[in-house]
């Protein structure tokens, strides 16, 4: 080596080892608080163990998925508000969960960044304990990458990961799913993880700051409004699953309720949806006329106000509606099933 050559190190190449040991210390007591039966171990392996026999389960089925929180984190950096993304983070997984009958066991995140922040990182992770306390889902582990180079200052990107287990004769949709049943939908609780690259252009448009006041939201601005957390149901539905009849369920993302409900439908079955049969929500209706957006688009693009669409039987569902609103769920019979004679199942929504 010259003696006039620069030393190098991994710290002048942009990595701080320090930074991400002192991270997983920051959040090894979040972790631990949302320890559940069958966690083995903690943070700092090199993997993970999760005993499937401490479920108590007659015949399992592991179901997996993995979801992130799109543009939203624009929203959140330019804010400089975390602590409630890893919420979203976790809804995404759990919600998808629970639309198989699966309650959701473990959680493990990815946390990508240019620059690590331990303050910023703990932050987004302390909301990710949240939403796994909230689904009663262990965090169990994950990664943290500081590639210097690829993010720009603040910049940050998350994804998820969530194992469940639901018996085998409990998977949902069930078979017996068919015309006559009845859709129920639960109130989202915004527009959750979903359209905010559009949710951003109509704000730029409408000429809109995310620190001013939100005229649809008293004593609120519209970050408020944007980042509010993605709704977690895992705990309420398991509890109605107990009751029995729910036949189907579709966690309503992007492609909204005209694209997710019929995931569930068998062929030949159509959903007719009345849209009059809740209220549109103040946001929805403020991106529409602010970006001009065509209902088509509106209706394809966010949840309208609907987070997620039971399929129950008709006998059931008064008794499940009840269930769900006296744990605090906000319920509205939006609809039911027919025989068509299309094969392809598919939604007809009235009222728009």
């Amino acid at each position: 080596m010259s003696a006039n050559s620069p030393s190098l190190s991994y710290a002048t190449a942009g990595v701080d080892i320090d930074a991400g040991n002192a991270l997983v210390e920051r959040i090894k007591p979040l972790a631990k608080a949302t320890t559940r039966a069958g966690v083995l171990g903690g943070l700092g392996g090199f993997g993970a163990l999760f005993d499937v026999k401490a479920l108590g389960m007659k015949d399992p089925l592991l179901v997996s998925g993995t979801d992130g929180v799109g543009t939203k984190l624009k929203i959140a950096q330019i804010t400089g508000r975390h602590d409630t993304i890893g919420i979203d983070l976790v809804a995404m997984c759990v919600n998808d969960l629970i639309v198989q009958g699966a309650q959701p066991l473990f959680f493990l995140d990815y946390f990508a960044t240019g620059k690590l922040s331990v303050d910023e990182a703990a932050s987004v992770i302390a909301g990710i304990a949240e939403g796994c306390k909230q689904s009663d889902c262990a965090l169990i582990g994950g990664e943290t990458a500081e590639m210097p180079g690829m993010y720009g200052a603040g910049e940050y990107d998350l994804a998820g990961f969530c194992v469940g287990a639901v018996e085998r004769d409990a998977v949902l949709p069930q078979p017996t799913i068919g015309a006559g049943d009845v859709v129920l939908g639960l109130a989202s609780s915004g527009a959750h993880s979903n359209g905010y690259s559009l949710v951003r252009k109509v704000m730029e448009a409408a000429g809109a700051k995310y620190d001013d006041a939100c005229p649809f939201a008293t004593g609120k601005t519209f970050a408020d409004v944007w980042l509010t957390p993605t709704r977690i149901y895992v705990k309420n539905l398991i509890k109605a699953f107990g009751a029995g009849g729910i036949k189907g369920l579709a966690h309503i993302t992007g492609g909204g309720v005209v694209e997710n409900l019929p995931r569930v439908l068998p062929e030949k079955i159509m959903a007719e949806i009345d849209a009059k049969s809740w209220p549109q929500p103040a946001w929805f209706q403020w991106l529409q006329e602010k970006g001009n957006v065509p209902a088509e688009d509106m209706w394809r693009t966010f949840n309208a106000g609907i987070g997620m669409a039971l399929v129950v039987d008709a006998a059931r569902a008064d008794a499940i509606e009840a269930m769900l609103k006296a744990d605090g769920e906000t319920v509205y019979r939006i609809g039911k099933l027919y025989a068509s004679d299309r094969v392809k199942s598919h939604v007809v929504m009235k009222g728009l």
